[in-house]
């Protein structure tokens, strides 16, 4: 019995087929040279290691220390050879001071996301490092992080102290309460914010020897709910000395931080004065009453009008944005978005996106990234209040919030939020809030058509009840 000849036809397997027309003819990756002078730093606390081409100079790699003069020296070495664009590498703020320098020598620079390139293999030193950052830099594999501009630069650390300020003021709130509580001064249960007026001027008679409850409870203001019998109820306590002396401290450092935020406001004017404007505040209509600043707002200028002066748009009309929030997402990010391509990327950016693991065509996880980004948490705060609001945007909250739970439906309403922002101020566009009834109407709408194909796919015929 003889066996049958294979057959000498060239055949291929259905594995082989698909990759082989992906690959270039000469069967390589192609890459090609998109940065010939350019340079990789490793940026570290005491020192930092730079790498350029081999063939600039016969020790391509060198240690700099981070004192101003050795950064001078690194950056004459740089220019020296004639680089024209770095990728730097660093946590925390070390690069600051490497890129201002190397900024004002003209040299392009390229902050790398350590997270971007932790996971590559085979670097164990600050020498392999640097001497990797540059092999992916020269083939124009790295991207950039996000850098605002200067006037954005200047207003984020500015409003970034003041809400530092803010911080610490809170806890001085709640190490005076836990005092009060330990003498068994329950004022904090019938006056609902001890920073108020009523508060702040009887811990402050307290602190000046008045011990007297009918007294002290003198000293409440008309619009506090609470009656004086009940304040000079809740002011009998034992007085103990140490806890005196701490609630002195507190309450003088609480103070202080007040003045603080005050000298903060007063420079964060003077940064929005500096910003030439694109419109007029007088055009702005007069602020609803459900959306009037409250809370810690500057108290010397008008921050929504000074936002409409330098942007052209009021962002406070957007449901869920006050005037902290949007402040603090113009201080992170900037007006100009054109430093994002679209909205989905600023969205992405913004920590907002679904990050999902695909293989086989499937989902098969989602990758949470540990990073805190401020706009993005201003813009969960703004979607967390939507609950009660009687919009479009409120409606569409509440049905997520219904189907997905709590969690999921803010981070979808934050991303809605941000999609808004985005056309507000790259298009200039006005935002116009159609309200719950419209929304409800659109929704039932598609219901029918949903149930009208099923049953068409069922051979039924959907028929309105009169």
């Amino acid at each position: 019995m003889t066996r049958p000849q294979k057959s000498t036809s060239p055949r291929r397997s259905r594995k082989q087929h698909g990759p082989a027309k992906l690959k270039p003819q000469d069967g390589t990756l192609g890459l090609t040279v998109v940065h010939p002078r350019a340079a990789g730093i490793d940026v570290g606390n005491a020192e930092h290691y730079v790498a350029i081409p081999p063939h600039l100079d016969a020790e391509p790699v060198r240690r700099f220390e981070c004192f101003t003069a050795d950064l001078e020296k690194l950056a004459d070495w740089l220019k020296q050879h004639g680089i024209e664009t770095v990728a730097m590498q660093s946590t925390g703020v070390y690069w600051i001071p490497l890129c201002d320098i190397l900024s004002r020598r003209g040299i392009q620079l390229l902050l790398v996301n350590a997270r971007d390139t932790k996971n590559m293999p085979g670097r164990k030193t600050d020498v392999q490092e640097c001497q990797w950052l540059l092999k992916l830099h020269v083939y124009g594999l790295l991207k950039n992080s996000f850098r605002p501009e200067e006037q954005t630069l200047v207003m984020r650390t500015l409003w970034r102290q003041r809400q530092q300020h803010i911080a610490d003021a809170s806890r001085t709130i709640q190490h005076m309460q836990k005092a009060l509580t330990q003498m068994n001064v329950q004022l904090a249960n019938v006056i609902s914010d001890l920073s108020g007026w009523t508060g702040q001027a009887i811990i402050g008679a307290i602190l000046k020897g008045e011990r007297n409850p009918r007294k002290l409870a003198e000293l409440r203001d008309a619009r506090v709910k609470a009656t004086e019998p009940e304040i000079a109820r809740s002011l009998e306590g034992n007085w103990r000395a140490e806890l005196l002396f701490v609630l002195q401290q507190e309450f003088e450092m609480y103070q202080t931080l007040q003045r603080k935020i005050q000298e903060c406001d007063q420079e964060i004017e003077r940064q929005f004065q500096s910003i030439p404007p694109k419109a007029d505040p007088e055009e702005l209509e007069e602020v609803p009453r459900n959306k009037r600043p409250h809370g810690n707002v500057p108290e010397n200028f008008d921050l929504r009008d000074e936002m409409y002066r330098i942007t052209g748009v009021d962002l406070t009309a957007i449901d869920g944005l006050n005037v902290l929030t949007a402040q603090t997402i113009l201080a992170e990010c900037g007006s100009d978005m054109s430093r994002w391509e679209t909205e989905g990327h600023f969205v992405s950016w913004l920590n907002l996106a679904p990050r999902n693991k695909i293989s086989g065509g499937k989902v098969i996880g989602r990758d949470r990234r540990k990073v805190v980004n401020r706009a993005g948490q201003a813009l969960r705060t703004g979607a967390r209040t939507l609950l009660h609001s009687q919009s479009y945007l409120g409606a569409q909250y509440r049905r997520l919030r219904t189907h997905l739970g709590a969690p999921k439906a803010i981070k979808a309403m934050a991303a809605k939020l941000a999609r808004i922002l985005y056309r507000l101020l790259k298009f200039g566009q006005s935002y116009v809030d159609r309200g719950t009834e419209f929304y409800e109407n659109k929704h039932r709408q598609l219901q029918i058509q949903i149930l009208t194909k099923k049953a068409a796919g069922l051979g039924l015929q959907l028929v309105q009840s009169a």
